[in-house]
């Protein structure tokens, strides 16, 4: 056992803990890290499972990785390691269903490494997130504790020893409460989010970016940036869906029809400035199509800088 043990480590120092851009796999029964060196992680899609015999096959039978017809697409590591700087779990503790009996299995997650903030409230805490003129996405919260240091001070062991406490639902609860807003203030507290561990003093870590959302009228050129980062598109909308924006000095017939928007615009805008760091997309029918003749009309664009 032992010697499997010191076999599997060395091979996996030796290959870059299979890390390959914003991949990591990692066996069962190992410590699965995601790590960002700038940016915050946003787990793409996590797999338990074998989908192929030769990953994670070490002093294993052929028996046991043969089946490679093995996948099950699972959240929990998303929800634990989603907006953190470096995320280290214990496999074993993740308690994930088996998909495959007889299979040695792996964990294989995909990540990006996006641009955002994080904010740490002690229980009973509060703390204001504030995007100045963008909009507040949460990427991700929660509500418990996942190590032994944060918001400790002055405490006993026995109050901070658990660091496997996750309060459910309080990604959503946040959600809710903060997203497309400029500032919302948030607290730590049972009363807010349900106590998974009553013996346990908690904290609640935030993580969250500020989308940028230009608007540009008719004929105009928008102008997207994002510096040594580059662009990810979130949603773009060509057309009016109110009678207010972009409508000085427009007659009433122009600005009136607010169904108005063409329905691939997210489409264009990606393919033509995704991953890059900075981006032009005129305003106009020849790049979008006319949804609707005689209305003026105008782009709006969501994005962040990953």
């Amino acid at each position: 056992m032992l010697f499997r043990k010191l076999t599997l480590l060395t091979f996996i120092a030796a290959h870059g803990l299979f890390v390959s851009g914003e991949n990591m796999i990692t066996c069962k029964g190992d410590i699965h890290r995601l790590t960002c060196d700038t940016g915050l992680i946003k787990v793409k899609s996590s797999l338990y499972g074998r989908t192929c015999n030769d990953t994670c096959n070490f002093n294993w039978s052929p028996s046991d990785t043969v089946n490679t017809s093995c996948s099950l697409r699972i959240s929990t590591i998303a929800d634990r390691c989603n907006g953190l700087r470096e995320c280290e779990l214990k496999t074993d503790l993740l308690d994930t269903p088996d998909p495959c009996y007889g299979t040695y299995k792996y964990y294989n997650t995909t990540y990006d490494c996006i641009n955002g903030r994080v904010t740490v409230i002690c229980e009973r805490g509060y703390s204001t997130l504030d995007c100045g003129d963008g909009s507040i996405q949460i990427i991700n919260a929660n509500y418990g504790r996942a190590d032994s240091l944060t918001c400790s001070s002055g405490l006993s062991n026995s109050l901070i020893k658990n660091t496997n406490c996750y309060a459910p639902n309080t990604l959503s609860a946040v959600a809710a409460l903060c997203n497309g807003q400029r500032r919302c203030t948030v607290q730590a507290s049972h009363t807010i989010f349900t106590d998974p561990c009553s013996d346990t003093v908690k904290y609640l870590t935030v993580s969250y970016f500020c989308t940028r959302e230009p608007v540009t009228c008719e004929g105009n050129i928008a102008v997207l940036t994002c510096g040594a980062h580059h662009l990810k598109i979130v949603s773009a909308i060509y057309g009016r869906t109110d009678s207010t924006t972009c409508s000085s000095g427009r007659p009433l017939s122009q600005i009136s029809y607010t169904n108005c928007f063409t329905p691939d615009a997210l489409n264009r805008v990606a393919a033509r400035c995704e991953g890059k760091s900075s981006c032009e997309v005129p305003a106009t029918n020849d790049i979008f199509s006319d949804p609707c003749v005689g209305t003026y009309k105008y782009l709006t664009v969501v994005y962040n800088c990953v």
